[in-house]
């Protein structure tokens, strides 16, 4: 069978992947290797957490194949993240330490690949094929994510102005120390008003708190 009737023995439809790396050159030389594969479309790179979660807004890719560290999450934690966004995207996280076993035919929706310095690039396509024809997976019921809507519009309105505008440039990838120049505040003020807004909306890290900004529009993600 053609490799670019492997997704789907009925379609043709491209597998279309989002890169998140820190490493620029290592997107680069994997953006250009998976375009040469007929059934591959890249539909973007993020270079950090910020980026790759308005990607995911943006283009709703089927693939993120990304750097394990690059949420900050457990494998699990990073899938139920993405989930709350993009139901039907599939999580590649690359290892750079030693693991043993394989993953190459795990079906799950996030697979772990072992030892990413010795995958080649066959490997990892068909890792990604695997994990892309899994279409039977059922969509995360919201009580399994790490925060509710009804929750989370519950507290979204107990958020200060002050502690609005922190989210808004953390979300926009601000360092604390950043926001706090921008602001004309202290880094200390600006962390107490991080810790107070993660608290009110039930949220543990920077990651999640990217995507909470994304969803209720504090941040413009371009059309």
């Amino acid at each position: 069978m053609p490799p670019a009737q492997m997704l789907n023995h009925t379609s043709s439809r491209k597998i279309r992947c989002l890169l998140a790396h820190d490493h620029v050159l290592l997107r680069q030389g994997l953006r250009r290797l998976l375009e040469d594969e007929p059934d591959f479309e890249v539909t973007g790179e993020a270079g950090d957490v910020v980026e790759c979660l308005r990607k995911i807004f943006e283009t709703r890719p089927d693939v993120i194949i990304a750097a394990i560290n690059t949420f900050g999450l457990s494998a699990s934690e990073a899938e139920l993240l993405v989930a709350r966004e993009s139901s039907h995207t599939k999580l590649v996280l690359l290892n750079e330490q030693e693991q043993s076993g394989s993953a190459f035919d795990d079906p799950r929706a996030v697979i772990e690949c072992p030892a990413a310095r010795q995958t080649s690039v066959e490997q990892l396509v068909k890792m990604v094929r695997a994990v892309c024809r899994t279409e039977d997976s059922e969509p995360k019921p919201a009580d399994d994510l790490p925060h509710s809507a009804e929750s989370s519009r519950r507290e979204e309105g107990t958020l200060t102005t002050r502690e609005r505008q922190v989210l808004k440039l953390l979300a926009e990838g601000k360092t604390v120390r950043g926001a706090a120049t921008d602001l004309g505040l202290s880094s200390k003020t600006v962390d107490a008003h991080k810790f107070n807004l993660m608290r009110k909306l039930g949220i543990h890290n920077k990651a999640e708190l990217v995507m909470w900004a994304i969803q209720k529009r504090v941040v413009k993600v371009p059309a």
